[in-house]
């Protein structure tokens, strides 16, 4: 009797379901993408004729179109935004640029809150052969969620075309970003993660959260830092940036962008706040 009365609540309150998940994993791979790319700053090269090689990007093949290619244009605005000037042969750079790709996908997760789908019931029954056939128990759930998940790693490092010796590397710029359906007595779902801006439900606004600002840490470059994800305009392939107060780089806070929801560490912030704006 609780049983039935309390399947009868949950189908009473309502149901949302999402039928396909191809623009969010979409989304998934391509913020990851795009938060590795935005922490490699290639203001080192800052005025050399540089060459992208890819030989190690096209060897990624995906179902999806957030694939090499994708990476390989991420990587090409990030370079010619540190003001490199970006060869398309390799004859005519003195630099070489390697690129490659050491992840690049996504994960799901479930977890139901509640009376999971069982057929205990059913098999022992089946052991006695007069007792009639009994159906499965339902998924009776309290609360669900499904976490989807897309990872990056991307690193780089340059050389010298005709000496061959290494002149820099990135490091590795490892990305992860996020996407969480909550369902709440059958309510549902409340679209969350980092390739939201805002909370949704079934794809309605309903709150705005977390920030969406990356970029690279200041370094000791008369160049200023170009924001990856923001609009920029360049003069003469110089940033033009307004001043921190007047609201124009205010969007481009730089930060390490690796994890949804860290806040800025405080040095970097401070750094920014007092560092002037520097125009050729």
């Amino acid at each position: 009797m609780l049983l039935s009365l309390g399947t009868f609540a949950v189908l009473a309150i309502g149901c949302g379901t999402t039928r396909e998940h191809q623009a969010t994993e979409q989304l998934l791979l391509s913020d990851a993408v795009d938060r590795s790319v935005s922490t490699i700053d290639f203001r080192p090269l800052s005025g050399e004729k540089v060459f992208l090689d890819e030989s190690y990007l096209r060897t990624v093949k995906s179902t999806s179109f957030v694939n090499a290619e994708y990476v390989t244009s991420a990587l090409r605005q990030q370079i010619m935004a540190a003001g490199c000037l970006l060869q398309e042969s390799s004859n005519n750079a003195d630099i070489i640029i390697e690129a490659r790709i050491g992840t690049l996908g996504a994960d799901d997760h479930r977890v139901t809150f509640g009376v999971p789908e069982n057929n205990a019931i059913g098999s022992a029954a089946s052991l006695i052969s007069s007792a009639p056939q009994i159906p499965n128990v339902p998924e009776i759930a309290v609360a669900r969620r499904d976490a989807r998940e897309g990872a990056a790693k991307i690193a780089a490092f340059a050389y010298e075309r005709e000496s061959r010796k290494a002149i820099w590397q990135s490091g590795i710029s490892q990305s992860r970003s996020t996407a969480r359906d909550t369902w709440v007595m059958g309510v549902g779902p409340f679209q969350a993660g980092s390739i939201r801006k805002e909370t949704r439900l079934a794809g309605s606004k309903l709150l705005k959260f977390g920030r969406s600002l990356t970029g690279s840490p200041p370094k000791s470059f008369d160049r200023p830092p170009v924001d990856y994800t923001a609009e920029t305009r360049f003069d003469n392939g110089w940033p033009v940036l307004q001043s921190i107060g007047g609201g124009g780089a205010s969007g481009m806070l730089p930060g390490e962008g690796l994890v949804p929801g860290d806040e800025v560490p405080p040095m970097i912030a401070s750094e920014i706040g007092d560092e002037a704006v520097k125009l050729r």
